[in-house]
């Protein structure tokens, strides 16, 4: 009798960790994403009952429309910035990763404003670039008023104020992720490197960047997919004024604003088949230099 409770209790356990999550993930992931699809070919409105088949007018709409599809050069900033952001994170990793004076707190000071909530990280940089907030003071106590500006106001130089507050949000988590992949290598191998009279350059050339170079493309494509939906920084500090809308604040808006939620569900469809193509060239550029 106890083998037989033994057994339904094992098959019990096997089935809540296997079917209930393969259940879950049908109902809260791919059910939604083929509902999205659905409603990309309708004119629904978000509160009809019914809708109108419109076939690929909605995707013909966004790709012939420069209100919709444009917006994505303001990508451009955050893609530009997600490489100094890798810089930043590789350079760090790199120095943290030898024997550093108060390593853990060098350590703790990058990570810690990826543990800051986005809607937190956008107030204290509305301060920071306000008129007379953080940035001007400090820029006059140098003597530099003349460079001071409308940060977020003049429409030359806002796009990269928010791509700069995005760089110091995320420069922590590729900290992060650069570190464990370098602390991962075999110290014996820098221990010989040493010994054949390699110094710290030599080493970051030869051993670090090959050993870590599926961790640098994970990055990559991590950092263009981020670039490409960027979202709660520009929304909450310029509410995409003066030429700070993403795709994703136009998407948004398009169907909860203007309520046209099939449209709205197509522009979701085509950052979907970007962000995917995205990471198909990714893996296809690690496998050619394996």
């Amino acid at each position: 009798m106890k083998k037989i409770s033994n057994s339904l209790e094992k098959k019990l356990l096997i089935f809540s960790f296997t079917v209930i999550p393969v259940v879950l993930l049908l109902t809260f992931s791919y059910y939604p994403l083929v509902k999205m699809v659905q409603y990309s070919l309708t004119d629904w409105n978000g509160y009809r009952p019914t809708s109108n088949f419109v076939g690929l007018k909605n995707y013909k709409t966004i790709l012939t429309n420069p209100k919709y599809f444009t917006v994505f050069k303001t990508s451009f900033y955050y893609f530009i910035a997600s490489f100094f952001q890798l810089g930043f994170a590789l350079l760090f990793a790199t120095i943290l990763s030898f024997k550093v004076k108060f390593a853990n707190f060098w350590k703790g000071i990058l990570f810690f404003p990826y543990l800051l909530n986005g809607v937190a990280i956008g107030f204290i940089f509305l301060y920071f670039y306000k008129g007379g907030g953080t940035l001007d003071t400090v820029l006059g106590a140098f003597g530099l008023d003349n460079q001071i500006r409308l940060w977020l106001g003049d429409r030359s130089i806002n796009n990269i104020s928010l791509a700069f507050t995005s760089v110091w949000r995320y420069t922590g988590f590729n900290f992060l992720i650069f570190l464990g992949a370098i602390q991962s290598v075999n110290p014996e191998i820098y221990e010989a490197a040493e010994i054949d009279g390699a110094n710290r350059w030599d080493q970051f050339k030869y051993i670090i960047i090959p050993s870590i170079r599926k961790i640098v493309f994970l990055n990559i494509i991590l950092s263009v997919s981020g670039s490409l939906s960027v979202f709660d920084i520009p929304y909450i500090m310029t509410g995409g004024s003066n030429g700070t809308t993403t795709f994703v604040i136009e998407t948004i808006n398009t169907a909860f604003k203007y309520n046209k939620v099939g449209l709205a569900s197509a522009m979701a469809v085509i950052l979907l088949l970007i962000v995917l193509v995205v990471t198909l060239m990714q893996r296809v550029l690690i496998r050619e230099k394996e």
